[in-house]
């Protein structure tokens, strides 16, 4: 079992996708980006923002904790967060309509549109090829969280394009419709980065060999195992999977299990960590 530890994995879809939009002159420099984030989505875009020459705009969901919004401050982007709502399709739903109205009072926007825009695939072509060259030859299955299913898509389908056989395990949490578990309640359901209560066009279901459900309490277990055991720290959809990868590399102990860990622990500091003080 191998981790793939970011310490903001999607860095590599939101720079990859900046400058293709800049090359194809869908944007242009000093335009404003904006899109709806519950936090490393965010990250990623304030950084790509600052290094292109481009303003942002982000809005942000409660999940998204101080150190985070200091952080995307000082990197130049404007944030707004929405009112605290009881459930995570609630925060999504308001985020994506704060961002329409944003846009009918500023049509010069450009929306990212994460969950749907496929340019956020190209980035993690690279990723895919340093996996290849690390891996050769190598029965593998990789396994991470699905949020908008750019990056473990966007991985295995550039994988797939040498080796066929690569496998891919996705993540989910209970009351996420990505795959269909949306009548099924878990009263602390919100993993940051992963599952949805709204429909994502990025989400390719073709791609995924089989998907694991877990609840919040196994992914925190997961994510404190990681920092037990491995001396990992890292996020909540990290932890998730690599309890799933962990189940999957004893029922198929002959394959090697890559996990992708997308994000540190710091934001979970409170609600995970601090409860095995």
């Amino acid at each position: 079992l191998v981790l793939l530890r970011f310490e903001s994995m999607k860095i590599y879809s939101a720079l990859a996708a900046v400058r293709h939009l800049l090359e194809r002159g869908t944007v242009c420099p000093g335009q404003t980006l904006i899109d709806s984030s519950s936090g490393i989505y965010a990250y990623a875009l304030a950084l790509a923002c600052h290094r292109y020459g481009m303003r942002c705009h982000i809005v942000a969901s409660t999940t998204v904790d101080a150190t985070t919004l200091a952080q995307l401050e000082v990197l130049g982007a404007t944030v707004e967060q929405v009112r605290p709502s009881r459930n995570l399709k609630l925060d999504q739903e308001l985020r994506v309509r704060r961002v329409r109205e944003i846009l009918a009072e500023r049509p010069g926007h450009h929306w990212m549109r994460q969950y749907h825009d496929d340019v956020h695939y190209l980035g993690y072509q690279e990723v895919a090829d340093r996996i290849a060259a690390e891996f050769p030859a190598v029965p593998l299955t990789v396994v991470g969280g699905v949020g908008s299913g750019a990056s473990t898509g966007g991985i295995v389908e550039r994988l797939r394009v040498t080796v066929p056989s690569v496998r891919l395990v996705g993540v989910q949490p209970f009351g996420s419709v990505t795959f269909g578990s949306q009548d099924h309640h878990d009263p602390e359901a919100i993993i940051a980065g992963i599952g949805s209560s709204i429909v994502f066009d990025n989400v390719r279901h073709h791609l995924y060999d089989t998907v694991h459900w877990l609840d919040f309490t196994h992914a925190m277990s997961g994510a404190v195992a990681l920092l037990r055991e491995h001396a990992v720290f890292a996020g909540l959809s990290t932890g998730a999977g690599y309890l799933t990868a962990t189940y999957e590399a004893r029922r198929h102990p002959d394959r090697l299990h890559l996990v992708i860990g997308a994000d540190t622990g710091h934001r979970y500091v409170e609600r995970v960590f601090a409860r095995h003080a």
